[in-house]
């Protein structure tokens, strides 16, 4: 059953690494917005012209009443009036047509830095290694690729023009309304301190909630994609139920947060609003008097007022763009905090290739520990803490030489370390200590693309892509090499042929991970694949273990004439997938005991017969002792 990830999310303020400045933590989009740059300042131009234009009308009309509309109720002058009209209504059309503009300028550059940001993630995703993404849960890095870069974008393309914006409309319209208003102007922006107070208390509890509301809804998408993946075994158990019960908790929990997002927003928005029509309530009084007192003229204080009209709109959006800009500054950091993730399995300065690639492997004193643990929930919630958790040693101490052209079968007990040993092969781990030398080179001396090319895996667990089989199969395959030739050939060593009849042969696409298929026939297309990549080491982790006796001894007769010349470390689980090899190596208590033909070691050590005889009750059993187990 899907295991939630719902840890002490209310305590995650106290988990979270220290919080950055706001602006800091924006500043680091500079990269990505550094080519739509020109848009985005002219799109920001054309709203503060906007703006200015709104601004305008109301000293537009100061001066109408004042000047020719008084003269005109006195008889005079009527073309000063009509004047004013038409300057009123060239302003209004030029602010409509710089709001069209702006929004013509912003329209690409958000998508543009959004699409840049996205493949930037997915391609260091792709390039970190194996302890990154066994330690962060997959709904984390979907919601960070997704929902966040879309807020991202948003953001970039309205809040931040309109925090701006509103921003040099708020100070040029209250300068303007001071100058105009003398004390009553003083008094307006008066009003402005309590709304920076509010805003400061704002901004601390905002910050907060959206980084835990971002965070529960990446840990309600792990839920949902683990149901997804594991809907065979909640339907086979009958474990709907308490899937159900378990999501239903989090999302649950996740609207409690959003409730207590949206209330402190409107809270914010009510305080400010509520202050800002009391100020201008006060401000009508005070400019009433003034007026009456002779010391402010009629028309300035109908212009107070109309700017005050202007200014108070960007004042009540306050509250949303900053609760835009405070849930874009967590969504920087939770996207930052992926790709700030060093990759330790790095590609050397000067990489080396071998000058001959025959396929000479060699395990040189090989030690082998897994990266501490984090916590638990803290593996992604802060990557940088410390683990307590001991450091367990898995290989101690391997020494085993692969001939080339050799297949050398690898067996022992279950948990042993026999994965863990291949997966250093293709280094999607590196040694602890000791080294792995492919033709003499170390492979943490060559790059992990030529060292790829060299070495194939297959994994017990057939991992398949939602794709064509065509597609899946010469996936493995260098570019340029992925012939029709190759397909058929790797197709028939793994006796796939069953692809044949598929709807669109091919051609056809496999559902997603190759649910659609049978286990078998997921390994024989995870075995082609390996195959049709033309490695000059394969290395196997059990890939028979899902087929029959009869697919097994066809495909094993397939391979033994393909491997004749290829280097090949097979992890074997049955004794049927031992008789693939030339000699086999037997891993005990993280090391090498034994390496010998299968008949010789059935003859001479006891623990390799007491394996093979936990491995198939029809095979040569030993005597060891159960002590030893």
């Amino acid at each position: 059953m899907p295991s939630g990830h719902t840890t002490a999310d209310r305590n995650l303020t106290a988990s979270m690494p220290p919080s950055t400045a706001v602006v800091a933590t924006l500043a680091r989009l500079y990269p990505f917005l550094r080519p739509a740059l020109p848009r985005l300042v002219a799109g920001m131009l054309c709203a503060l012209g906007a703006s200015l234009c709104a601004l305008s009308i109301p000293q537009v009309l100061e001066w109408a009443v004042n000047g020719p509309l008084l003269g005109s109720a006195a008889g005079g002058d009527r073309a000063g009036v009509w004047s004013a009209v038409l300057l009123v209504l060239g302003l209004g059309v030029l602010e409509a047509g710089m709001v069209a503009a702006r929004r013509a300028f912003i329209l690409f550059p958000g998508t543009r830095v959004e699409a840049s940001m996205r493949m930037a993630l997915f391609r260091h995703l792709q390039d970190l290694p194996l302890a990154f993404h066994d330690q962060w849960p997959g709904g984390q890095l979907l919601s960070r690729s997704m929902a966040d870069l879309g807020q991202l974008r948003r953001w970039m393309s309205f809040g931040l023009i309109m925090l701006v914006v509103n921003t040099t409309t708020i100070g040029v319209g209250v300068g303007l309304m001071v100058h105009m208003g003398g004390i009553l102007g003083v008094a307006y922006l008066c009003g402005a301190l309590p709304v920076v107070y509010f805003s400061y208390r704002f901004s601390q509890r905002f910050r907060r909630i959206s980084r835990l509301s971002q965070d529960q809804a990446g840990d309600l998408a792990t839920t949902v994609e683990e149901s997804v993946h594991g809907i065979r075994v909640l339907k086979a158990f009958g474990r709907g139920r308490e899937a159900y019960q378990s999501f239903s908790a989090q999302a649950d929990e996740l609207r409690s947060t959003e409730l207590s997002k949206a209330r402190t927003l409107g809270g914010f928005t009510f305080a400010i609003t509520t202050i800002s029509e009391a100020v201008l309530g006060g401000c009508l009084l005070l400019g009433v008097w003034l007026v009456v007192d002779g010391q402010l003229s009629v028309g300035a204080l109908l212009a107070f007022f109309a700017t005050a009209a202007v200014v108070n709109g960007p004042v009540e959006q306050l509250g949303h763009l900053v609760s835009m800009t405070l849930y874009a500054k967590t969504a920087v950091d939770r996207y930052f905090e992926v790709l700030d993730t060093e990759n330790e399995l790095r590609d050397p300065a000067r990489p080396i290739r071998p000058e001959k690639v025959v396929g000479d492997l060699v395990f040189d004193d090989v030690h082998f520990q897994y990266p501490d643990e984090p916590t638990p929930d803290q593996a992604w919630r802060d990557p940088a803490r410390p683990s307590e958790a001991p450091r367990t040693e898995v290989l101690d101490g391997i020494d085993l030489h692969v001939r080339p052209g050799e297949t050398m079968a690898l067996v022992g007990l279950t948990g042993c370390g026999k994965t863990t040993m291949i997966s250093l092969v293709p280094r999607l781990f590196d040694v602890t200590s000791g080294s792995v030398r492919v033709d003499g080179v170390d492979v943490r001396e060559m790059s992990r693309h030529d060292l790829r090319e060299i070495v194939s895996i297959a994994f017990e667990d057939a991992t398949l892509f939602s794709a064509t089989v065509r597609e899946n199969v010469l996936l493995g395959a260098p570019e340029g090499q992925r012939s029709e030739a190759d397909l058929d050939r790797a197709v028939t060593v793994a006796q796939a042929d069953f692809v044949r009849d598929l709807p669109h042969g091919l051609d056809t696409t496999i559902g997603e991970e190759g649910l659609s298929l049978s286990g078998g026939q997921r390994q024989r297309l995870a075995l082609a694949r390996a195959v049709a990549a033309r490695p000059k080491i394969l290395v196997l982790d059990d890939p028979l273990s899902a087929l029959d006796v009869s697919t097994e001894e066809a495909v094993t007769a397939q391979l033994r004439q393909e491997l004749a010349e290829t280097t090949t470390l097979v992890v074997a689980h049955r004794p049927s997938t031992v008789a693939l090899a030339d000699r086999v190596a037997v891993l005990q208590e993280g090391r090498i005991t034994a390496v010998d033909t299968h008949s010789d070691l059935l003859a001479q050590n006891a623990h390799y017969r007491f394996v093979i005889s936990s491995l198939s009750p029809e095979a040569e059993t030993g005597a060891e002792p159960k002590a030893v187990v």
